[in-house]
């Protein structure tokens, strides 16, 4: 299966996030970087000393640049349909102002917050230090910092490095980020509950889960609960989905089915 993403990244002139300065877009295909695309940006806004001196852009260097909107098609034309990875909500957030400023028409993709992923692979970042310049510190990646191309280039290597060490595709990690960070944290894994999510497709089901699952028990909660189910830890009137899963013999003290799928079977 082709694994392909798109990373980007924004500076901006000022605090405002519409205020986009200069853009960096990196396509990934199967490990590979096969196109990285930037480009300074006249934002046509102040620039505020603070963004200066963290990225080096002075509004001299972008008097001639493209404006946001005279290089919008072909940027957005790389990320409609993709998966898009960016290192925290400051560039899905940046974008969507800054197509608010130009009333400009959405783009329809999928985001991926790699910061997200990192605290969710390595411990050590759960909590802090989850920033892009210290991760890639501490994992040996290379590039200059707070360069709109190189910062993209960077989130989408940081990612690799989690697809290697998780196990999990590019899809997984879809799934995986709308999770807690301690999936193993909380009781024990046959008794959890969880509310669910009001806005998915399967809000207002009770789920119940029984037997060894192909994941675990709490990943399963988890992925139900994104998808509305409230997640129960034992059998109920209002219980309205059981997941069976593989069942352990020596567990059903001679029975053909576990105890909460008899008591459901009761129920119904």
């Amino acid at each position: 299966m082709l694994q392909r993403f798109i990373a980007v990244d924004f500076e901006t002139a000022n605090a405002d996030l519409a205020s986009i300065c200069q853009i960096g877009a990196v396509t990934f295909e199967n490990r590979n970087v096969v196109e990285a695309w930037g480009s300074l940006i006249n934002p046509e806004d102040y620039f505020d000393a603070m963004n200066v001196s963290i990225h080096g852009i002075e509004e001299g260097m972008v008097e001639h640049a493209p404006k946001f909107r005279d290089i919008f098609e072909p940027f957005a034309t790389r990320l409609r349909g993709q998966i898009v990875v960016s290192h925290t909500s400051f560039d899905r957030t940046a974008l969507a102002q800054v197509l608010g400023k130009y009333k400009l028409a959405e783009v329809e993709c999928m985001w991926l917050d790699s910061a997200r992923v990192v605290r969710r692979t390595w411990s050590e970042f759960a909590r802090r230090g989850y920033g892009l310049g210290n991760v890639c510190d501490v994992l040996g990646i290379q590039f200059k910092h707070h360069d709109a191309t190189e910062d993209a280039r960077a989130a989408g290597e940081v990612l690799l490095r989690a697809i290697e060490i998780s196990g999990l595709d590019i899809e997984g990690w879809l799934r995986r980020v709308k999770q807690p960070i301690d999936l193993s944290a909380g009781g024990h894994s046959g008794s959890i509950s969880i509310g669910g999510n009001p806005d998915g497709p399967l809000a207002g089901e009770e789920i119940l889960f029984t037997g060894a699952l192909s994941i675990t028990r709490r990943e399963a909660a988890a992925l139900a609960a994104t998808l509305g189910c409230d997640v129960a830890a034992s059998i109920k009137k209002t219980t309205t989905l059981l997941v069976v899963g593989d069942q352990d013999i020596r567990l059903l003290a001679g029975n053909e089915k576990s105890a909460k799928h008899r008591k459901a079977e009761e129920l119904a």
